[in-house]
């Protein structure tokens, strides 16, 4: 099917009319990658981080009772995003990380093949571009960042081929097991080592690039849907 889906748009950007309109079919494919880059993303996936860093942020202000809703929705949406297509099988040597941003210090890479979750994205650009695509670039981050994919492509569409897509992802049970464990934590009114274990889990979030995503991560398109609260 995907295959078909993308002879389907391949077939429309062929069929356009040339001359003038060859920039137009540049720009059309531009914002096909896009949304297929962020087609990678699991939804819960990417809820589930934003209801870590929440959590996080309110653990450091050295509340619990606050951040235990967030740790609940947290492993909740984990626990759907594992069961759904979102995730796949390797090895962490295997992944390719993206140069920007290079492991945490002591972060030791695994070998064995276990589950990853893709769980947020990043759109970088260089330094030479104009204002509008910088803040284009800025905006699109903020939005990803609050789960708002197809809002986010939206944005992006002033950038087009002037910017690269870069994918966060994090190993499933590991996660699960920091989360449970700043959920321990937590209910026995102990902040700081529930931050530390939510730390725990940014600092083993992997960057691949799109590239990567494209060849090893399911294409999710429209199929799924977060966990409901």
């Amino acid at each position: 099917m995907r295959l078909i889906t993308s002879l389907a748009v391949v077939t429309g950007l062929v069929a356009a009319p040339f001359g003038a309109h060859a920039a137009s079919l540049r720009t059309d494919w531009e914002k096909y990658k896009v949304t297929r880059a962020f087609n990678h993303l699991s939804a819960d996936g990417q809820r589930a981080m934003a209801d870590i860093l929440n959590a996080k942020q309110i653990l450091d202000g050295g509340q619990t009772d606050a951040a235990i809703p967030a740790l609940y929705d947290a492993t909740k949406r984990l626990t759907a995003a594992g069961k759904a297509n979102s995730k796949f099988i390797a090895a962490e040597n295997s992944l390719q990380p993206a140069p920007q941003h290079p492991a945490a210090n002591g972060h030791v890479v695994g070998t064995t093949p276990v589950a990853w979750v893709p769980v947020g994205g990043e759109v970088i650009g260089s330094e030479t571009l104009a204002l509008e695509k910088k803040t284009a670039i800025s905006t699109a981050n903020t939005q990803l960042k609050a789960g708002n994919t197809q809002q986010a492509a939206q944005t992006l569409q002033v950038v087009a081929e002037d910017a690269d897509f870069i994918m966060a992802i994090t190993p499933l049970d590991q996660t699960l097991g920091a989360v449970n464990r700043a959920t321990v934590f937590t209910e026995a009114r102990h902040p700081q080592e529930a931050s530390a274990a939510l730390q725990q889990i940014i600092d083993n979030l992997v960057f691949v690039s799109e590239d990567f995503a494209e060849t090893a991560v399911p294409d999710q398109g429209q199929k799924q849907a977060p966990a409901k609260k």
